[in-house]
């Protein structure tokens, strides 16, 4: 094998064991590493677990001993340089005496971005980064918009018959999907640091929006379950029943309203356990709405790198006329829900040269039903 195979291939070892954090790290980055001894022996392995535990490259370390001396370490994320909840993992490999760091991709977060690799040089350490770099940013989307934009990556969750029908006129909607779909959307929010819905799917299905064992189908269901993702109620008017089960449930809510409409309301549900969030519109007009894009600055702010939107059509209408959808994860199920049915989108667009290009990513069956993943882009592209 040649030089630059023989890093590919143990980037990917770290870059699969990154994934075992996959819904466990938030709001840190999922990272893998893996330590090779000169003789091409894996003599230390980890992966990042929890915000606060030991990163990746101190699980491996500790494996590795005092062989670690002279080795080669690969991490899927530039080595940390500073003091965060965590001692820096470029301090711990250069006392190691590693001879040699690869990462795949150069940290973006200000307090590191290239200052772990500039340590580990100036210790003497060999380094390289770029290694398998797409593979590794996929890894943490999220976490590196955050880090860049300050919003999250934001992913809205639809379910819709095959002809493209979300709910009966009614509003009768349960269950489109199948079980195996239904697993997935809970797969899905137990990545998401948070989980946006508006008021009217509240008063609608009176969901709990919380990731449970039972449903989840993996094998450590219990543990993963142990941490909830925030789950967000955009209410203008404070409308959010107090015995809501969005907010009896297990985790945190947080309500966002426009203004102080009823003063009594705001303490009630606060009482009854939620955070009531006041946003004042920023857009000069006289709706009333959420301003949406403070909502995804405001997650932001509270470390949130992924965000699942799971809503109607009015809301996630609304949030891809704005273009704050990243990814459009759509479950089709194989019935027909006829004309009368409420669409997919409230997204009134009147000629062809309004329509909204995406890019299908994945198609895959889930059950009896699809999965249809797809990316918004440019109208000009």
């Amino acid at each position: 094998m040649t030089p630059e195979a023989i890093d590919n291939y143990y980037m990917a070892r770290a870059i699969e064991l990154a994934r075992s954090g996959w819904y466990t790290t938030m709001p840190n980055p999922r990272v893998g590493c893996v330590i090779v001894d000169v003789n091409s022996h894996i003599i230390g392995k980890g992966w990042h677990e929890r915000a606060g535990e030991p990163h990746a490259e101190v699980h491996a370390l500790r494996m590795a001993g005092t062989r670690a001396k002279g080795a080669t370490a690969y991490v899927t994320l530039e080595p940390c340089s500073h003091f965060g909840r965590t001692p820096p993992c470029a301090e711990a490999l250069k006392a190691a005496g590693v001879a040699r760091v690869v990462a795949a991709v150069k940290d973006v977060n200000p307090a590191v971005a290239g200052k772990g690799m500039a340590i580990l040089q100036e210790a003497g350490v060999e380094t390289r980064s770029g290694v398998l770099e797409e593979e590794a940013k996929a890894l943490n989307e999220g976490f590196f918009k955050r880090m860049s934009s300050g919003l999250p990556l934001v992913r809205a969750k639809l379910a819709m018959s095959l002809d493209g029908r979300t709910a009966m006129a009614s509003g009768e909607s349960q269950w489109i999907t199948g079980p195996a779909a239904r697993s997935e959307v809970q797969k899905l929010r137990a990545q998401s640091c948070a989980i946006i819905t508006g008021v009217g799917s509240i008063l609608k299905d009176n969901a709990s929006l919380t990731v449970r064992p039972g449903e989840l189908g993996l094998a450590n269901a219990e543990d993963i379950c142990k941490r909830q993702p925030l789950r967000v109620v955009l209410d203008s008017t404070l409308k959010t029943p107090i015995g809501a089960k969005v907010i009896s449930g297990l985790g945190q809510c947080l309500i966002v309203t426009t203004s102080q409409h009823s003063p009594e309301k705001k303490a009630q549900l606060e009482q009854a356990g939620a955070e009531v969030l006041i946003l004042e519109n920023t857009d000069n007009n006289t709706d009333d709405k959420v301003d949406l894009k403070a909502v995804l600055k405001e997650l932001g702010r509270r470390e949130c790198n992924e965000v699942l939107l799971e809503t109607g059509a009015q809301l996630a209408g609304s949030m891809i006329s704005e273009n704050l959808i990243d990814e459009l994860i759509v479950f089709m199920a194989p019935v027909l829900m006829g004309s009368e049915a409420r669409p997919l989108f409230n997204l009134p667009l009147h000629s062809m040269s309004e329509k909204k290009e995406l890019i299908i990513k994945d198609i895959r069956a889930v059950g009896d039903d699809w999965k249809i993943t797809a990316r918004p882009i440019s109208q000009a592209s």
